[in-house]
Formats: C-alpha cells, sequence, structure tokens
C-alpha cells in the first residue's frame, strides 16, 4: 500500500492546528498532527472503516454522524 505525505503547505497547516490543539491543551492531539505533518500516514497500517464498523457494531447511521452531534 501506499505511503501518504502532505505537500508544505498542508504540513504547515497541520503544524499550526498542532500548535493551537497544544495552546488548548490537547498534547495528545497535537503530537498526533505534528507526526502527520511529519512523516505523513502509511496506509498499509491503516484500518478499513467497514472493518471498524463491523469491530464495533456500527450502522450506516453512525458513519452519517458529524462532530459533536448526539
Amino acid at each position: 500500500m501506499a505511503h501518504l505525505i502532505f505537500d508544505e503547505d498542508e504540513a504547515r497547516q497541520l503544524r499550526e492546528s498542532a500548535r493551537e490543539r497544544a495552546a488548548a491543551g490537547e498534547g495528545l492531539l497535537a503530537y498526533t498532527l505534528e507526526q502527520l505533518a511529519a512523516e505523513g500516514i502509511d496506509l498499509s497500517k491503516a484500518t478499513a472503516y467497514a472493518e471498524v464498523q463491523a469491530r464495533h457494531g456500527l450502522g450506516d447511521a453512525d458513519a452519517a454522524r458529524t462532530a459533536g452531534a448526539a
């Protein structure tokens, strides 16, 4: 599988988001964003959403939820 890397502008945006999250006290998210900017994503280690759905018993309605929705 492929390795996804970000161009300079995308990496800069990820680092800016990381700084904002760190300032907000969200250290783990900040660290993750910084790692993404620096290293990209190894897609061979990614889990397909269908597998996540099956593992956790999620239905189609769960996939349509937006962040923060109840």
